[in-house]
This record gives C-alpha cells, structure tokens and sequence, in this order.
C-alpha cells in the first residue's frame, strides 16, 4: 500500500481534519500521480453532511483533481511518468452494460465507482477523493490536462466544467440558439464561457443586479434580473434552452414560460427539496424539462481539449487547505468569485 495524507470528515457531525490513508499499489493499468491542486464542488460540502444520505465515513472529499504522474503501471500505454494528468467525478464503471459501452460512464447502469464516498467495483473497497497528496486510478480514468492551461484554474473543469459543457453538446446548442444561464455561480460561470464559445446567444438570469458586471465580463450578452417583473416579462417566450444551475428552491415553472416552442429547460443544479411543476408549464409550447450528469471520459477529454485550444479555465480563488471550512461558509453565501480551489502544497 501506499501511505498517503489528507483531510478528511470522520462523521457527519465533524469537521475535516488530517487525517492518514493508504492508496493501493500501482496495478497494471493504474497511473498514480501526486495532486497540485483540488477544485472544491458544493457537493464536497453535502457529502461530508451526509445530506444526500449513504455516506461512507472517514471521507475525503474532492473531485476535481489535477497533478503530475509520478508512477504507471506496466502495462499502461496512455501516459508517462511526468505528465499533467486530472480525475473527475469518477474513478471507474461497470465497463460493460450497454451505457458503459457507449462511452456514457456516467450513468452506468450497474453502478459507477465515485471518486470519493463510493465503492470500488469490487463493492466492498471505499474510495477516497482529492483532499489528500496523492492518488491511484485506473488509466482509463485518468485525463491528460496540456501544460499551456493554468493547472489551478483547470482543476473545476472536472466537475464545473463538464457539468455544462455536457448538455450544451448534447443539445447541440450553438450559433443561432439564444441560451439563458439561470444563476452565476461555479457552475454557471462556466456555462456562459462555454454558450459563448459555441456561439449561442448568452443571456444571465440572476436574482442579483450586482452580478451583471461579472456576467458580461465573463462573455454575456445580456442580464435579467429575475426579481423584477418588467425585466422577466421582456424575455417570456424567447429562449431555446436554459441551462439551469441553481442548487437552492426556485420555481421551474417561472422560467419554463420563458423558453419558446419546443425549448428545453436544462438542469445541472440540484435543490435539496422537491419542486411542483405544472402541466400546464410544458403543454403548451411543447417544452420539455430534462436534466444532465457530468459526461464520460471520451467527452471530459474533448471538453479539455476544447479549453486548452479556446484557452478556457474556471476563474478561481486559491486557497490553503486549513481554510476549507471558512471557505465553505463563504461558498455557501454565494461569495466566490467563482470556484475555490486548494493548493495541495499546503497539505
């Protein structure tokens, strides 16, 4: 085994604190490298709460992951010793049920393996995150991150960056669409960088006027505030998607009268209670409500190559790991601008 460090919640009651692990030696197929930098995701936050239930404790959140290679397996033949190398959201899948198949690891019907507070395949082996110094994964999961991107800022596009370029691809949208973001935060700051570089037509959502600055700096073409009427009215009708990264209660229908004839109302965010939604919001209009997970590995290797050749990063706080709660407080007022982002070094 390979003793490790990191921080980890011991309960759901505790706060992370250092704590020793072991990492499996190097397989065949395994790349180990040692992580510079771990995005921090909202998830990390209701996992170590156990709010979404079924946790596994002691846990060691964080799953967007980036480093350097320093071991391989022998028989590994994607990379080399010294290269950049990032891990999303998961670590390893089923390999065989029809989604697996279809380069669609993310939802595998048998049951992926997570990159932290998860099983191994062998579904008895906890899986720890990228809170920690150094990790071991299966070749096939590991991505290859080019040195010309800043590697603090590509670590959320692990997790933030896939979330939105995912759907965006699947749906297709690009020149002529007009896209709404509705919330800009970790996940919708990606999502106007990516419309806009589709070629869509951005518009922000936001409940907060002072967010407009920072929406049309990021590459936005427009600003609704939510709360005023007026403005609101002005778009009914007159998106073809909206991709929908509010995490906390809103109403689905308010915006669904948004979209135009047969647009598409997008979730990546997940509010922790359940929401009515009206017949009478989708009928009329044909509309459809869908949701999207991250993507699978072919599609978050495109994605960063995508950003290393448009020069696409998250915009980031750096902080040091001992200031993971604070940050937590302040991820959860909304005051980051706009993922955070530990330097391992600290560790």
């Amino acid at each position: 085994m390979i003793a490790a460090k990191g921080y980890a919640a011991q309960t759901k009651d505790t706060q992370l604190a250092p704590w020793n692990l072991d990492r499996r030696d190097v397989g065949a197929h395994d790349v180990q490298f040692d992580i510079t930098h771990c995005g921090v995701c909202h998830s990390d936050l209701h996992q170590i709460r156990d709010e979404w239930g079924g946790g596994i404790f002691p846990m060691v959140p964080g799953h967007e992951i980036v480093g350097r290679v320093v071991a391989v397996g022998n028989q590994v033949t994607k990379f080399k010793v010294g290269d950049l190398a990032g891990t999303g959201c998961m670590v390893d899948s089923c390999r065989v049920c029809a989604n697996c198949q279809h380069g669609l690891e993310q939802y595998c019907t048998n049951g992926n393996t997570l990159t932290y507070n998860s099983l191994e395949q062998d579904k008895k082996t906890p899986t720890y995150g990228g809170y920690s110094n150094t990790i071991v994964v299966h070749e096939d999961f590991v991505l290859h991150i080019a040195e010309t991107l800043d590697l603090a800022a590509a670590a959320p596009l692990l997790c933030a960056g896939i979330t939105t370029y995912s759907p965006l691809r699947h749906w297709k949208v690009g020149k002529g669409h007009k896209l709404a973001v509705l919330g800009l935060g970790g996940l919708g700051h990606m999502g106007i960088k990516f419309g806009v570089a589709f070629g869509a037509e951005v518009t922000v959502l936001s409940t907060s006027p002072q967010k407009e600055a920072d929406a049309r700096k990021l590459g936005a073409h427009n600003f609704i505030v939510t709360s005023d009427p007026a403005q609101l009215e002005s778009v009914t009708g007159y998106f073809d998607f909206i991709l929908d990264s509010v995490s906390a209660e809103h109403d689905y229908n308010q915006y669904l009268a948004l979209l135009k004839t047969d647009g598409v109302h997008i979730c990546v965010g997940a509010p922790p209670t359940p929401s009515a939604l009206l017949a009478f919001s989708l009928i009329p209009g044909r509309k459809s409500i869908a949701g999207s997970s991250i993507g699978g590995i072919a599609e978050t290797q495109e994605m960063l190559d995508f950003c290393a050749e448009n020069n696409i990063v998250s915009d980031i706080e750096l902080i040091n790991i001992e200031d993971i709660h604070p940050a937590y407080d302040r991820m959860l007022k909304g005051d980051v601008r706009y993922r955070f982002v530990i330097d391992m070094a600290s560790l």
